[in-house]
């Protein structure tokens, strides 16, 4: 399990490290493709995936303590949170669409070039320099698409532990399972710790 936590991190750590190469060539573009995310979506889905780390972690102090219902109880929790970020995150999916934001043929450059009236201090930026926010946005999708992915696999994982724990699998000595399963989702909770503020706040001077 260390071994695979451990490639994750060289993955992430590989997103993370391009994200600061490109912003530091493109600091202007990447200030306001950051200005184009809502802090309180991503500061609610913060709050809701800490608490989904508690939940799982409760979770897994049940399965130690031999205790199937509320095992059973925590994990529908951990599930419980786990949608309401996804959905959350769709939401924010749906207003980069309607914005013309996600990368391609019909990403548009119409915010970047134009005064934006909630950030009165920032100049429109030239035509050259707003294209580069394709390029925020293309790492926005990629690390965050990832950890959504990522979210998708540990819901699909939870449903299959809580099934599993209904039937007592989990309560009569085999409880590694969980455990393993609480690394991963402690993981992906810190994950996200990071991508909010180098997403959603770093670029920020309000």
């Amino acid at each position: 399990m260390w071994l695979f936590l451990l490639t994750e991190i060289m993955f992430f750590g590989g997103l993370f490290t391009a994200y600061l190469i490109y912003r530091n060539w493109y600091y202007p573009a990447f200030v306001a493709g950051s200005h184009q995310l809502s802090i309180t979506l991503g500061a609610i889905n913060t709050a809701v995936l800490i608490c989904s780390s508690f939940t799982m972690a409760m979770g897994v102090h049940a399965a130690e303590m031999r205790w199937r219902k509320p095992l059973v109880g925590w994990l529908l929790a951990t599930i419980a949170l786990g949608c309401v970020f996804l959905g959350i995150k769709a939401i924010e999916y749906h207003e980069k669409w309607e914005k013309h934001h996600v990368p391609g043929l019909n990403f548009s450059v119409d915010t970047f070039v134009h005064q934006d009236p909630n950030y009165p201090e920032d100049k429109p930026l030239p035509l050259d320099m707003a294209e580069k926010t394709q390029v925020y946005f293309s790492l926005y999708f990629a690390m965050t698409g990832m950890h959504a992915l990522h979210m998708v696999i540990g819901v699909s994982l939870l449903i299959i532990l809580v099934v599993r724990a209904w039937a007592g699998a989990y309560t009569q000595g085999h409880m590694t399972t969980v455990e393993n399963f609480g690394l991963y989702w402690h993981f992906v909770d810190i994950v996200w710790i990071f991508l909010f503020p180098l997403l959603y706040l770093i670029s920020r001077h309000q």
